[in-house]
């Protein structure tokens, strides 16, 4: 049998590194990782700093401190109506890729099947390797990557466990609407699936979504909550990416696999950021909303300034990424468009195939529009200047 080691070898290395080491190495502008170069509320910071130094320095309960579960359990309140019980249907997890993992390593065996969308989080592949169970892709497809109902029923086999759901969706900014998602808690109900759902960008969502209701948690509907293991985090909602402080939510037999997995893994991190997310959560509950509104004003100047380059991208409706097609320029691999780019127009992106299993994302690229407005005039203003042919 193959060693756990052996089949992580197998994947190739994370992409995002490469191409951040590659914007540091040519002094290029990195429109390509997903991480803000502006720190999230003030308040938040001095809450960290006031637990440090009041001795909040020790291991935290592995589970996470009271007061941000809580707090956790309030949050889904206020914006869900959910009713989730702190003690016992809350988690707090190292980030959410964390939450991923132990999600994964606690309610997945070997051999099971997982559906999950793609492009992916290159994480989810990973841990699916990790668990020695099978991936089963339904593949967003481009230029609009909506979900293929019928795809998604064809992927469910007799061996699958679980599906693996990520809305609102990175890499190609798609956020599910309501029958999405009724169609993915249908499936769920007549298979007895468990959803594992990555709502890491659940309040990144722009007031133009194709869903009015902008981002619908699956757990909201009914017959998903018993089914539905939530997992976010406070990183891309109050620009804390560097804390990876995550949470899972969802009912106590599954809470408890993540736990059981979790105490393995880190079994606890961060005691001084604990209570400064609580504190985010419960006295900065309009930041994320705020950021939002600045997101989509930079997602707009990202997206104009990619079209005036011959870049034209989908516009998203959530996250911090935008997609483009670099096909009508002569490029059929994103990856060699993306190491040719920074001497032909000092600028970095993200080759989306390292999101795929199939081919079906050779020919795009993402960019990132979590920088400030001047980075991104920059970065397109060099884009329009180079020649982006082959």
């Amino acid at each position: 049998m193959q060693t756990i080691a052996a089949r992580l070898r197998s994947i190739p290395p994370t992409v995002f590194s490469e191409m951040s080491a590659l914007a540091v190495r040519t002094g290029s502008i990195n429109l390509g990782q997903g991480f803000p170069d502006v720190d999230g509320p003030p308040s938040v910071i001095a809450a960290a700093v006031e637990a440090l130094e009041r001795g909040a320095n020790q291991y935290a309960p592995g589970i996470g401190i009271p007061d941000l579960r809580q707090a956790i359990a309030r949050h889904q309140h206020r914006h869900y109506e959910l009713e989730v019980d702190p003690d016992r249907e809350v988690c707090v997890t190292t980030g959410c890729t964390e939450g991923i993992a132990a999600a994964l390593l606690g309610l997945v065996n070997p051999g099971d099947e997982v559906v999950v969308l793609e492009p992916y989080y290159d994480s989810y592949l990973a841990m699916i390797e990790m668990c020695g169970a099978v991936r089963r892709p339904v593949t967003l497809q481009a230029p609009d990557f909506r979900l293929d109902v019928d795809a998604l029923r064809a992927a469910v086999g007799p061996r699958t466990r679980a599906m693996l759901i990520n809305t609102p969706h990175n890499p190609t900014g798609t956020v599910l609407t309501r029958a999405e998602l009724q169609a993915v808690a249908d499936v769920a109900i007549e298979h007895d699936l468990v959803v594992i759902t990555d709502e890491v960008y659940e309040h990144l969502v722009f007031d133009d979504a194709t869903s009015a209701e902008g981002h619908v948690p699956l757990a909201t509907l009914p017959g998903m909550w018993e089914r539905t293991l939530t997992l976010s985090s406070a990183g891309k909602s109050y620009s804390f990416t560097g804390w990876k402080v995550g949470w899972a939510t969802g009912p106590a037999a599954l809470v408890s696999a993540v736990l059981a997995a979790k105490q393995w893994l880190t079994f606890t991190s961060g005691a001084p950021l604990q209570p400064a997310v609580a504190h985010a959560l419960d006295h900065e509950p309009d930041w994320p909303r705020e950021l939002a509104r600045s997101l989509q004003s930079r997602r707009d100047l990202l997206v104009t300034g990619l079209a005036e380059a011959g870049l034209a991208a989908r516009v998203p409706e959530g996250t911090y990424f935008a997609t483009t097609d670099i096909s009508h320029l002569g490029w059929e691999d994103g990856r060699a468009f993306c190491l040719a780019l920074p001497e032909r127009a000092g600028v970095v992106a993200i080759p989306n195939q390292a999101f795929y299993d199939s081919d079906a994302g050779r020919h795009l690229v993402r960019w990132a529009f979590c920088k400030q407005p001047d980075l991104i005039t920059d970065g397109v203003r060099r884009l329009a200047a180079a020649d982006l042919t082959t």
